[in-house]
């Protein structure tokens, strides 16, 4: 059956209505989480699903749509920015780490490309696409590759987990990028300025200035005080919401060894945030924790902090509050 992904209004009509995403959940037998997804148009439903879905909201089901020629374009702008967004999340966070785990992995085992192809029933060209970090891959995949290199998908998946933390992959992800460029010619990093033909210089780039706050709370926390900034910061104009970004100095050890002492997060509370990003998750109006989100395997995101290693639930209501890092000045 068709799987489909469409920005819609089944939030508002379940409003409306007067229901709530539990008794979506319970109706439709799938997590709370994937509800969420769901209702901003982030996960794959299949016909027989929607057709519930209508059911459940008592509308017709051209109602649940939203698209150009209807009176809310910005909601199909918002969405299509959003799944371009975490196509790129995919592609430089755990996509990346997975292919980087897999391909350490099979040469630990001596074992080729080839040969876990075969085992995990995957084409060639599939699986070395997947060690490249270029293709998503399914549940049932992974499951199958796991029991190729001789783990359960939970092993497997911790295994990779914890070559991360060691930095075990960083080299590997960094070929895999080196060659992706190599094949592809994608370019990474910042787009080249344009030159000026009558001048031949390059244009400078505008630029934004924004404060900076953050000082150390107890157990971690960062104090954000609007009212006691502690300096200024530069950064590109086109990297963030000029009106509402503003910068936080590292001043925790609760990211591990992430980042560098006094290392300045610039941070975009407009931006989504998704996994692999770093966050800013406000206790009250002024302390916080910074947290490397990650997600479980039911799509739900938690944040994690280290010294010591702790996990942080982000309940369903307080995912679209977190401030996203979008950019880092080291020191």
């Amino acid at each position: 059956m068709e799987e489909i992904i469409f920005p819609n209004q089944i939030r508002m009509y379940r409003r409306v209505r007067g229901r709530s995403m539990q008794e979506l959940a319970d109706f439709l037998g799938v997590s709370l989480s994937a509800v969420s997804k769901i209702e901003k148009g982030y996960r794959r439903i299949d016909q027989e699903q929607l057709v519930r879905i209508a059911e459940f909201l008592d509308c017709p089901l051209q109602e649940i749509f939203v698209n150009e020629a209807s009176s809310q374009p910005d909601v199909v702008q918002a969405w299509r920015r959003e799944q371009e967004r975490r196509n790129r999340v995919n592609e430089r966070g755990g996509l990346k780490m997975l292919g980087a785990g897999l391909r350490y992995i099979r040469g630990q085992k001596n074992l080729t490309l080839a040969d876990v192809a075969d085992g995990s029933e995957l084409t060639l060209s599939v699986y070395h696409r997947i060690e490249m970090g270029q293709r998503e891959v399914s549940e049932d995949e992974i499951s199958r590759i796991a029991r190729a290199l001789g783990y359960t998908n939970d092993e497997l998946q911790k295994q990779i987990y914890d070559l991360d933390k060691a930095g075990a992959l960083e080299e590997f992800i960094q070929r895999n990028d080196a060659r992706y460029r190599t094949i592809s010619g994608v370019k990474t990093g910042y787009p080249e300025l344009p030159v000026s033909k009558a001048a031949g210089v390059r244009q400078e780039r505008p630029e934004v200035v924004l404060q900076v706050y953050g000082q150390a709370g107890e157990n971690g926390t960062v104090i954000i005080d609007r009212q006691a900034a502690l300096g200024t910061v530069t950064c590109s104009a086109g990297a963030v919401n000029p009106m509402s970004s503003y910068a936080v100095s590292l001043c925790t050890r609760r990211l591990g060894n992430l980042l560098p002492a006094r290392s300045v997060l610039i941070v975009d509370p407009t931006k989504m945030v998704g996994l692999g990003d770093i966050a800013v998750m406000y206790i009250n109006e002024t302390e916080a924790r910074l947290i490397s989100v990650r997600e479980d395997i039911d799509g739900r995101l938690f944040g994690v902090l280290w010294n010591p290693e702790e996990k942080i639930e982000i309940p369903e209501d307080k995912a679209s509050a977190l401030h996203r890092v979008v950019q880092i000045h080291l020191p």
